[in-house]
């Protein structure tokens, strides 16, 4: 499987600036410039919004698999989100990916496998990846954080394997999220305890031994290589939400 390319498109040419690009550029010569351009392109925002809330408002209890998009389907990882999306499925719950190569494409084919919805959420790159073959319902996104906002939405969990800064933005987003009480029982399960092991100690060792953060805020995050292990915390938490309030 190829690598899509993000830096430099074919011959030579330059990528075409994208929405998310134009949008936070600086001004340049006229400071004024954006005062013209940014008041109508919060109607195109809005409008990205509404069309995302729209087309995933039957979803419910769906989990989100994140990962790298240069994953290939021999890496061991992209077989095991392929399980990992197959039992979620045979679970009831639906899967969400952002859609792309690697590791979101195992888990849109695990999710086929297993019977339930698979849902891409892309999003706009200099150079087009384009949606992947077992996507079932797609959206095309133009600004990262409408599309993030989906993903928060419309998952109740996140179930992040090995990936690069886009998968370290989605993760420690939820964890943000998770520690500030804006979502509640919200499971975030780190696939790859190898992988995941560095960061981890730093996180326990440096931070966490800092006061940066509590010790405790460790416990937001179950690192596991069984997907067994992975769906069974996932439904745990799904259970737990479902328990009628003790506040009367």
């Amino acid at each position: 499987m190829t690598k899509p390319s993000r830096r430099s498109g074919p011959q030579g040419i330059s990528p075409r600036p994208t929405e998310d690009e134009v949008l936070l550029a600086t001004t340049g010569e006229r400071p004024d410039a954006h005062k013209h351009s940014d008041p109508w392109r919060v109607l195109r925002i809005m409008g990205e919004v509404v069309e995302g809330f729209d087309s995933l408002a039957e979803v419910h209890e769906a989990v989100t698999i994140f990962g790298s998009a240069r994953t290939p389907a021999t890496d061991p990882m992209y077989a095991k989100a392929v399980e990992v999306a197959r039992l979620l499925a045979r679970a009831g719950c639906q899967v969400i990916t952002g859609g792309g190569p690697g590791i979101m494409e195992a888990g849109n084919l695990g999710a086929r496998e297993g019977g339930t919805l698979s849902i891409g959420l892309n999003i706009e790159l200099p150079f087009e990846q384009g949606l992947n073959a077992y996507v079932d319902r797609g959206i095309e996104f133009r600004y990262f954080f409408v599309r993030k906002l989906m993903f928060v939405k419309y998952s109740s969990a996140f179930v992040v394997f090995p990936g690069g800064f886009g998968t370290l933005d989605e993760m420690f987003e939820a964890l943000t999220l998770i520690q500030t009480d804006k979502v509640k029982d919200f499971p975030v399960v780190l696939i790859g305890a190898s992988y995941w092991k560095g960061l981890i100690d730093w996180l326990k060792d440096t931070v966490a031994a800092e006061g940066k953060i509590a010790l405790r805020d460790l416990n937001m995050m179950l690192v596991t290589d069984d997907a067994e292990e992975c769906v069974r915390h996932v439904m745990a938490a799904r259970t737990k939400r479902a328990e009628p309030s003790r506040g009367g």
